[in-house]
């Protein structure tokens, strides 16, 4: 083959999809951004299912964490990255269904820049308070918040987070008025209700679970329509008189726009592999992250409903950041 022929074939292979180009391989090291300090709920499973995919696929998988705006930071720089598969995002519940109507100004648009992987798991939150609180049932705290309207504090990860949004929904649901107080991560918020410093948190699973277990926190309720396998004897809110009430955080995997479907479609089928995992089943019982896999199709449809029922909640609560 003469030297045209050999510049004319590269120049072919430049443009077929990588994992076709490279016979089936993806990118080596791959980066795996979290938008949450580590030991959150999001880093938990990112980690998990990085380990799997690196062992599966021999190659690197770093997770990397970019904290920040409830995830609107991560979900900011992933747009920016190429849409290689090199750079993936473990998006959630704040930065992709609720910061769409939080923020205005809001640096990525996400029905545009992102291509949807698959849905990693959906986790309920626990409506917990410390074991000494006087209102320790949900027709206790309901009516304690319209004896003292306004002055019951609820503590979150920080403005627009689930917890965050758990109270917003609740309020509108119940007809009650209660203090948000956010702060700067859980990790202070639960150390404050800990504390005594608030009274009560629509903390998520994972985090809550280890307290609750240690009879440091009781989970008054949980937050999806059914009860987590993780905690089969917390009623959820909506089994107390609120049907319908679903105020779940949610964990998914997305990379840039423009990313070759091929290789989404390879993500897509081994991550469902690895989310089939014996260990990783029981892995995931243990965060509350249920119902997970499944098609791109299926977790694009996911999104769009996530974002039209926060969008209602945001609207109708008047929640401003």
């Amino acid at each position: 083959m003469n030297r045209r022929h050999v510049l004319k074939a590269a120049a072919a292979a430049a443009v077929l999809p990588f994992a076709v180009r490279a016979q089936g391989a993806v990118p080596n090291p791959m980066r795996l951004v979290v938008g949450f300090p580590p030991g959150g709920g999001t880093d938990m499973v990112s980690r998990l299912l990085a380990q799997k995919l690196g062992a599966m696929w021999n190659v690197s998988v770093v997770v990397e964490n970019r904290a920040g705006a409830a995830g609107v930071i991560a979900a900011d720089y992933l747009v920016k990255q190429a849409p290689d598969g090199g750079c993936l995002l473990m998006t959630n519940f704040s930065n992709h269904a609720v910061a769409p109507s939080l923020y205005p100004k809001l640096g990525y648009d996400v029905d545009r820049d992102f291509s949807p992987i698959m849905l990693a798991g959906i986790s309920p939150s626990l409506l917990v308070c410390r074991a000494d609180q006087p209102a320790r049932t949900l027709p206790a705290l309901v009516e304690r918040c319209r004896k003292s309207p306004g002055t019951v504090t609820f503590g979150s990860a920080g403005p627009g987070s689930v917890q965050h949004l758990a109270l917003e929904m609740f309020k509108l649901r119940a007809g009650i008025d209660a203090l948000h107080v956010p702060y700067r991560g859980s990790g202070a918020m639960m150390a404050d209700l800990l504390g005594g410093q608030i009274d009560y948190s629509f903390e998520t699973m994972p985090s809550a679970t280890p307290q609750v277990a240690s009879g440091k926190l009781i989970a008054i309720a949980q937050t999806r329509l059914r009860r987590s396998p993780a905690q089969p004897n917390v009623p959820t809110v909506a089994e107390l008189g609120y049907p319908g009430f679903d105020a779940s955080t949610w964990y998914g995997l997305v990379g840039p726009a423009g990313m070759d479907p091929a290789l989404v479609k390879r993500l897509n089928t081994d991550l469902n592999t690895i989310l089939a995992q014996p260990d990783v089943v029981e892995k995931m019982k243990t965060y509350g992250a249920e119902d997970g896999g499944g098609s791109v199709e299926r977790f694009a449809s996911f999104i769009q409903e996530e974002k039209a029922k926060w969008a209602k909640v945001i609207r109708e609560a008047h929640v401003t950041v």
